[in-house]
């Protein structure tokens, strides 16, 4: 099994990842959806977390040499510490806002001048969260050598975003994958597989449309 299947498998096995066509979900932008991914539940399971500190190592090598690895607050955090303790690399995170006490830090960690870095987001749906972190990175001088993702929903919004902002974007699973394991292990119908496709090609307009 290559690893956006095994990863895909893993997710819905401990519910970090649930489907419900029938009885969307809101998520917090209040779009529906009949999805509804957190990845921050692998960390309560060793042995996922553990194939997906791998698999990140692993899938990092295609960024190049790596000075330090960056985490999207706050559910890039732990995901990216991971890897930056697999790949023997300092670590920082980058907040959506400066502190409003003490320093005042809006970047946590030392980062020295000029570095390379890699960034790590839990999950990818616009993309708006991981490149408000890049552009930040960037105004400081750094090199941003793409960011990647445990998961991706294949939103052509987010490939739009990566490309105007001219970075270079990978993910461990994505949602052709999620949906291939979905229906070989009967967690959904075929007739539920359309629905889930219909939703991933226009996700603005697909409760509308259906509901």
């Amino acid at each position: 099994m290559n690893i956006e299947n095994l990863i895909a498998q893993n997710l819905l096995q401990i519910k970090a990842i649930k489907l419900s066509p029938q009885n969307p979900f809101t998520w917090a932008s209040g779009m529906r959806s009949p999805i509804y991914c957190d990845n921050r539940i692998t960390l309560s399971y060793p042995t996922v977390r553990n194939i997906i500190k791998k698999s990140l190592g692993t899938l990092s090598k295609s960024f190049g040499n790596i000075d330090i690895v960056a985490g999207v607050a706050t559910a890039g955090i732990a995901h990216g510490a991971l890897l930056a303790d697999e790949l023997d690399l300092p670590f920082c995170y980058v907040r959506s806002a400066p502190k409003g006490h003490g320093r005042q830090n809006q970047i946590e960690g030392e980062i020295a001048a000029n570095s390379k870095i890699l960034v790590v987001e839990e999950l990818m749906s616009t993309g708006g969260s991981a490149l408000e972190e890049v552009e930040i990175l960037r105004a400081e001088g750094h090199e941003i050598l793409g960011v990647m993702a445990i998961f991706d929903y294949g939103f052509e919004k987010a490939k739009e975003n990566f490309r105007n902002s001219q970075c270079k974007y990978l993910s461990l699973s994505n949602y052709s994958a999620l949906i291939q394991e979905a229906r070989t292990s009967d967690y959904i119908s075929e007739d539920q597989s359309v629905t889930l496709a219909q939703w991933n090609c226009d996700p603005q307009n697909w409760y509308q449309n259906n509901f």
